[in-house]
């Protein structure tokens, strides 16, 4: 089963370029989502950057997050 997750974040932002590396370590697949492209976004997380968000479930993993954190949110999707 392929679960659909996307980073929030937007470019430049040192903490988004950790979370990614975290992201890649884990061997997962995100879709990566600038939040300066879309205004409900900005609003939302411009503080909160970071956020690992599932859209089904419309949960969410905010910053900071380990490999072990991560990695207990993506088997709390399964």
């Amino acid at each position: 089963m392929m679960l659909k997750v996307v980073l929030l974040g937007t470019s430049g932002c040192h903490l988004c370029e950790e979370a990614e590396l975290i992201i890649t370590q884990c061997e997962l697949t995100v879709e990566l989502v600038d939040i300066a492209e879309q205004e409900q976004w900005q609003e939302k997380y411009a503080v909160r950057i970071p956020v690992l968000y599932h859209p089904e479930t419309q949960k969410e993993l905010g910053w900071p997050f380990t490999q072990e954190q991560l990695q207990q949110f993506m088997d709390e999707l399964i």
